[in-house]
């Protein structure tokens, strides 16, 4: 949630010559600190691998063993190649959500840039892995299956393709902005107890919303790694 004073909000001066506005040196700085939280965490989880796990390593193993059996579930055993991209997105938006209810902290994705930049990862993969599965025949997912009506279906799925890219973009930062937005308006009305069923329901907003993301890109790269009908 934004609050009148925000972590490591120097920074701010710091990426203003560089042509950034206020929003976006907060979603960098904070990007950049996800990031790294995230680096160390894995470090410290694999530092000392144990047969029967504890801490750290339980914690880790706990969150990628169910992202894991949720993508062959959804993508079937080829789709254990993703298994990275998808637990490296699930993983950086879920924080990202979360990092908003901290006092102090704004999340990133309640910046449009973050979303997109995520959406636009998900769209370039989706199609790199397509063109690599089938070859120059990736161009049959976008011409149907009746021949004269290829010329419309090809603009079609265009347009189709690229609405991916605005729909996982617009639905990620509509909600967690919302989201900062309905907070920020309770926390004025009364700043104690009307706010903290808000902030319960956050948690409930980022687990969703990191989870419809992750869905949403295992199931866009399994339909480019499937053979055009």
């Amino acid at each position: 949630m934004v609050h009148p004073f925000l972590f490591l909000q120097f920074f701010r001066e710091l990426l203003h010559p560089l042509g950034f506005s206020e929003a976006s040196a907060d979603a960098v700085v904070y990007t950049w600190l996800i990031m790294i939280g995230l680096v160390l965490f894995s470090i410290v989880a694999t530092k000392r691998l144990q047969a029967v796990p504890s801490g750290a390593q339980n914690f880790m193993e706990v969150i990628v063993g169910g992202i894991e059996n949720m993508l062959v579930e959804t993508m079937g055993e080829h789709g254990r190649p993703f298994f990275p991209l998808v637990a490296t997105l699930a993983l950086f938006i879920l924080v990202s959500n979360l990092i908003g209810l901290v006092p102090g902290f704004f999340p990133p994705t309640a910046n449009i840039n973050t979303t997109a930049a995520c959406a636009v990862v998900v769209f370039i993969t989706t199609h790199i892995v397509g063109v690599k599965e089938h070859g120059a025949g990736y161009i049959k997912h976008f011409l149907g299956p009746i021949a004269w009506l290829a010329p419309m279906m090809f603009f079609i799925e265009v347009i189709g393709h690229l609405s991916r890219v605005i729909s996982l973009t617009l639905r990620l930062f509509g909600n967690m902005n919302g989201h900062e937005l309905v907070l920020i308006i309770f926390f004025g009305l009364a700043p104690f107890m009307v706010p903290l069923p808000m902030m319960l329901m956050g948690v409930l907003v980022s687990f969703i919303q990191a989870f419809v993301f992750m869905l949403l890109a295992m199931i866009y790269i399994q339909g480019s790694l499937e053979h055009a009908h």
